[in-house]
């Protein structure tokens, strides 16, 4: 998959734990943990908006987009 989710970087940089900041955004921490090792098939924008919230930053200190090699 070219979109690469580095939310687990903003993370440790914010000094934050999953269960923390998935109790801060309104969702389990199972589900933030999937998202947080890119498992995620897709994401709603108010879970990006929240995230971008909580750890003050912007989305695409997130997520980043890996430009195919073909």
């Amino acid at each position: 998959m070219p979109i690469i989710v580095d939310l687990d970087v903003m993370m440790a940089r914010r000094k934050i734990a999953v269960g923390e900041l998935a109790e801060r955004i309104g969702i389990t921490p199972a589900n933030l943990s999937v998202l947080k090792n890119g498992h995620a098939r897709a994401v709603r924008f108010t879970t990006l908006d929240a995230l971008c919230r909580e750890l003050d930053c912007q989305p695409g200190d997130i997520l980043s987009r890996i430009p195919d090699e073909g």
